[in-house]
């Protein structure tokens, strides 16, 4: 398993957790808002568990001809992602222990979380757009040639990028 797809599932397991803890919470406390938010929190968290296990990963890594550098998640995903799960729960331990200053540190590191993501998903994108581009003009040039092996790399380099691309377009409109 991945390490995105370690953090999108353990995000999960937090939100479902927490919200479960919320519902427990409003109901203790006869909150309507809290219970009600807690089952939002909890749902969304089954909603994300379903995600991780469904959407488009990326393929094996493969080396790029002309510069030999490999392609993996840009890191402001990742990092992004797991500032989201740091941040919601420290905002939903805050709810739950009535501890304002928490709350709003998760909220605030949740936010910086999303717009982190975002960020990387974008960067992604345009790498990838730019792997096909490439891709398809390296593997014309190389078929004009006939050299086959610069061909089928040229290739790898475009399926890298579509990959790429996919995967961050998946994760853009999951998120949306």
């Amino acid at each position: 398993m991945s390490n995105t797809e370690n953090s999108s599932t353990l995000k999960s397991y937090l939100d479902q957790g927490m919200g479960m803890a919320q519902r427990a919470v409003g109901s203790l406390t006869g909150d309507a808002s809290t219970k009600s938010q807690g089952h939002q929190t909890e749902q969304t968290g089954k909603a994300e568990n379903e995600a991780s296990h469904t959407a488009a990963k990326l393929g094996p890594v493969t080396a790029d001809p002309a510069t030999g550098a490999t392609a993996a998640d840009h890191p402001k995903r990742t990092d992004g992602s797991w500032d989201q799960t740091l941040g919601a729960a420290k905002e939903s331990l805050g709810n739950l222990v009535g501890n304002e200053s928490l709350r709003r540190a998760g909220q605030e590191q949740n936010a910086a979380g999303k717009q982190q993501e975002a960020e990387g998903q974008l960067q992604d994108w345009g790498q990838g757009v730019k792997g096909r581009v490439e891709g398809g003009v390296g593997k014309v040039a190389a078929a004009a040639t006939g050299d086959e092996s610069k061909e089928a790399a040229w290739r790898d380099v475009h399926d890298e990028g579509k990959a790429r691309q996919r995967g961050a377009e998946v994760d853009i409109q999951r998120k949306a």
